[in-house]
């Protein structure tokens, strides 16, 4: 059954979520950061432009927006790069952002140089020589879907398909749950998610295991994403006690399922396993092959 964190030196006598959410949250966070230093150059460029002329002031604009746009696109395909890396089978995105970052940074470049005097032809090798830079510092997507060995493509299919549409549940809740800036609630979401996300990488490992969580990984979490929603267009307007209080004992009675669900999935893989070795033992013995236990050596 699901249990409560807590720790005499956390908030309200509770730790905060388990370790794996947060630091796993943290790393694909981590990963689009390194994107932000590519929003100042824009910046740049339209401030130096002020007193250009208007002309030239407008070219400066849509440069800077150009390059914003690559940088926000390479932040958001840098983060879904890593969470791409972090889950056991995954598809590709279906948007190649990182590489139409790298086609507008050397747009966007292009402009700056020509506002620079750098002639059409200067300016276009410069916007080839940013984005070659771009590729070889920050790579490209992936360009295939990441599957496990002895599963067949239907199947991991079908669970791609399930596992990104719980992610999109998830990661809507806390987006909802962040808009009010209660600790505490935020931290009871992320308890809930680790439970979640244990299912979620349950079934990676064993696809077999998507016929009994598919309801759990859809239909609950939808509808928890949708209980969230309306609790927090709530709380927002009148911080009512009660309604705290109900969210949160959903968020119980969610972890207790999920985590029971999970736990009867993996007790089922180890009667699978057992089931196999046994098989496997006897057709050995059949052979004339006898395997040594820890109590018979």
């Amino acid at each position: 059954m699901a249990k409560r964190f807590g720790g005499e030196f956390s908030p309200d006598g509770k730790a905060s979520a388990p370790r794996e959410t947060v630091m796993g949250e943290r790393r694909i966070k981590r990963a689009g950061g390194r994107a932000k230093l590519l929003y100042v150059p824009g910046v740049i460029l339209a401030a130096t432009s002020l007193n250009e002329g208007a002309a030239a002031l407008v070219i400066a604009l849509v440069g800077a927006g150009i390059l914003t746009l690559a940088a926000w696109l390479l932040q958001e395909g840098l983060e879904a790069e890593a969470a791409y890396h972090a889950r056991k089978v995954a598809r590709r995105p279906a948007l190649p952002r990182k590489m139409l970052a790298t086609a507008l940074t050397g747009l966007g470049v292009a402009v700056a140089a020509y506002l620079g005097d750098s002639g059409i032809v200067g300016s276009v090798l410069y916007g080839i020589a940013a984005g070659g830079l771009h590729t070889a510092t920050f790579g490209i997507d992936p360009m295939k879907d990441k599957r496990m060995d002895g599963v067949d493509t239907f199947q991991q299919d079908r669970v791609a398909r399930v596992v990104d549409e719980a992610e999109a549940h998830l990661t809507t809740m806390r987006a909802q749950i962040d808009a009010l800036s209660d600790r505490r609630l935020t931290e009871r979401v992320e308890e809930f998610q680790v439970i979640a996300r244990r299912m979620i990488r349950t079934v990676e490992e064993d696809p077999r295991d998507l016929t009994g969580a598919r309801k759990y990984l859809s239909v609950y979490l939808m509808g928890a994403r949708d209980a969230t929603t309306k609790f927090v267009d709530l709380y927002r307007r009148n911080k009512d006690a009660d309604a705290r209080a109900s969210f949160e004992a959903l968020l119980v009675d969610l972890e207790q399922n999920f985590a029971a669900r999970t736990e009867k999935m993996l007790l089922d893989d180890r009667s699978d396993m057992d089931i196999e070795i046994n098989v496997l033992r006897d057709r050995l013995q059949r052979e004339g092959v006898h395997l040594k236990t820890k109590g018979n050596e």
